[in-house]
This record gives C-alpha cells, structure tokens and sequence, in this order.
C-alpha cells in the first residue's frame, strides 16, 4: 500500500493507483501498515515512499537521466498531503512526488478530475511532465499513517474552513505547514494541530487550467524557508524545519531552516501587498505608484507596532539570483482568483492584515484599505478593470 492510495498497478511502465475507498478516520488506523519502517534523525518512525515514473503523455519528455531529483539519492521522508493542489501546492506536491517522496494531494472539482484523469501537468522550466500523483477530494480518504506532514496551499481565506476537517481526520501527530502567504494561518493552525511550522514561499506561479501548474522561476523553482511556529524560545532551529527543508532541498527547490520565519513572512506580506493592485488595475506607471504607496504604507504600520521584518537587503540576498521569473506568468494570485472566477480573494489577509494591524493601534491605512476593497469589488467581475489613475485621484482628495 502507498500513503494515501490503493494497491499500485504496473501497466505499460506506468505506475497507477487502483482506487479503493476512503481511508479509514482516526478510529482504527494502524500506522504505517503494510509499509516499511525506518528510523528518522528525530529518533521518529518514518516511513518510506515509493519511487513512481511520471505517466507520459504525448509532447511531454520523458525524465531524462541526471535529473538532479534522481541524483540526490533515496530519501526518507514523511508523508507530504498537500491541501491546496493550486500553484503553489500543485507545484511543490508535484516536485516531490517526482522526486521519491510519498505525496497525496486534496483538490477538487474540475482539478481534481483532471488529475485523476490525465495526471497532474507539471511544468517547470526543465520539466514538461504529467505525474500520476494520487488524489483526493477529502482529508477523510488520505490513508493516514501518523507520520504525516500537511502543507496547507489553500488561500487564507480558505483556511478557516479546511483546519476543522482536516482535525477530524487527521491523527493528533500531523505535523501542519503553512505553505501560504499572509501571517494569520500560523497562529489558526495552532489551534487545531501542536505542531506547526511556518514557509516563505517565493514561487512564482500559475494555475489558470484544470489540472495543469506552471512554475515561472528560471534557477530553481522556489525558495521555501521554512520554521517553527511559535519560535522557539532559545532561538535554535526546530528539528522538524530541518528535516521538512532537506525533503523540499531533495525535490529540487531550495530551502533554509529558520528560527525566525516569521520575520520573513511578514517580508513578503509586504511584497504581497501589490497583489491587490496587480488584480485591480493594468500595468502602467500610476500602477507601479499605487503598489509604492501600499508597500510603503505596510512598512510604516508594520515598524508602528514594532513587528520583527527582515530589511530589503536581506530579502533580495535571499532570492539573489535563485528566483528569476520568465515571461509568461499569469499575474498575482489574487489576480489568478479572479481570471479562474473562485468567489472569492485573499486580500483581507494581505492588505487587510495591514489595516487591522493599523486599527488596532488607533491608525488609519487609508492605502491598502481602497485597494483591498478595490479588489473585492472585482469578485465575480473583470479584473483589471479600474484605472489605476481614479484610485490614485482617490488618495489624494
């Protein structure tokens, strides 16, 4: 049996899972049954995955010898579910899978039928590849073994909604990561889960088709710093961030252990700050003023109520040359919800994490507050559909 699915099949050199019923809850799990066991740095009991061939559909290369994942040797490693198999958590649920690692992604609707049907489309700037990842629609039929680490990629809107399921299932050793942007998720997955870790995510990204992601990054495809949540209160690194950067290191991304993750999530929540823009408005000069004035703006409230963010220099040390963006990437994730028609946005955890914060303080952010209702008033409209040049007017009355 494979983390998560059925009996594998070999059929013409592929590997497929045979679909079966749902896993069983929390009641009655037997870990790691019918698997083989191994003996973790934490002294934990680990489990190892599988090594599946990519399914090959017409136009997409087959995996080629020295592929730095088949390279980097066997891993050992928890079982990754994904919750979110979006852009990010597509990308990253696939990288894994390609690499060894035993993955199960949750998605729905018509992704979910798309990877069940065709494999999940993968494509990097050296991968163009379809992988017969198994799939799920609900964390009740990912078939637990308690040796499990869930990377939540849904968007923090979403977040609310997914945590108390994922609870009901899931066994009380799960360990949670927020493979998001925004800080709010850290501290709701703390209430369901003990052990929580934190990710930078610097991955750009789209998911604009059913059943197909695309990564955009040209050097590495993501950088994904990682740590624990709450840090500890030594300042040492968590084991657990260790071994969840040696795994993302082992699929081909890059990725340091941090004692500090926060700091550098709230970096980007300040980078994140020009999504709301980006869906709002075209590309053009008085664009890039609004994405100045709202970043700057989250700066000021941010060094306002004292909150640790590691500077500029830090940041782009940081991406130095590991993150550079091809031409062709969709736009924002905000904007990508409202190109894909969702529902729904993630900006009131991005802009609105500024304007509560500034609310709380007595404070007004006059600038991410009409931008994340600018962007709000598009759900279900065209984005990029307000002058950048009216809203800046708006400002300055």
């Amino acid at each position: 049996m494979e983390p998560g699915g059925g009996r594998l099949v070999r059929r013409r050199g592929l590997h497929r899972h045979r679909r079966g019923r749902p896993g069983p809850g929390r009641a009655g799990r037997r870990a790691g049954q019918g698997r083989r066991q191994h003996r973790g740095v934490l002294g934990e009991r680990r489990t190892a995955g599988h090594r599946g061939v990519a399914a090959q559909g017409p136009g997409h290369p087959r995996r080629r010898r020295g592929d730095p994942q088949r390279d980097r040797g066997a891993a050992v490693s928890r079982h990754h579910v994904v919750y979110g198999a979006g852009a990010v958590g597509g990308v990253v649920g696939g990288l894994l899978h390609r690499a060894g690692l035993p993955v199960t992604l949750i998605a729905r609707g018509d992704h979910l039928r798309a990877i069940r049907e065709h494999g999940l489309h993968l494509v990097t700037s050296t991968v163009d590849e379809h992988l017969d990842v198994r799939a799920v629609e609900d964390p009740a039929e990912v078939m637990w073994t308690g040796d499990e680490i869930v990377h939540l990629a849904v968007k923090s809107d979403a977040t609310a909604q997914v945590l108390p399921r994922l609870h009901q299932a899931a066994p009380e050793s799960t360990v949670v990561s927020c493979l998001q942007n925004g800080v709010a998720n850290e501290p709701a997955a703390l209430r369901w889960f003990a052990r929580v870790l934190g990710i930078c995510v610097m991955l750009p990204a789209t998911y604009l088709e059913p059943g197909k992601v695309e990564a955009y990054s040209t050097n590495v495809p993501a950088v994904l710093d990682c740590g624990r949540y709450p840090p500890r209160s030594d300042g040492s690194i968590d084991p657990l961030a260790e071994e969840l950067a040696a795994d993302l290191r082992h699929a081909g991304m890059e990725s340091q252990p941090r004692a500090d993750i926060m700091a550098w999530k709230y970096r980007k929540l300040v980078s994140n700050l020009g999504n709301a823009v980006d869906a709002a408005c075209e590309p053009g000069p008085e664009r890039d003023e609004l994405a100045r004035r709202v970043r700057e703006e989250g700066e000021q409230v941010l060094a306002a109520a004292g909150i640790e963010v590691v500077s500029r220099e830090e940041d782009a040390a940081r991406r130095g040359d590991l993150i550079a963006t091809a031409p062709g990437r969709g736009g924002s994730s905000t904007y990508q919800s409202l190109a894909r028609g969702t529902g729904s946005v993630e900006v009131d955890w991005l802009s609105g994490e500024i304007v509560a914060l500034a609310h709380r303080m007595g404070r007004t952010a006059p600038a991410n507050d009409l931008l994340r209702r600018a962007a709000v008033s598009l759900v279900g409209g065209r984005p990029r559909s307000i002058p950048a040049a009216d809203l800046l007017a708006q400002l300055d009355s």
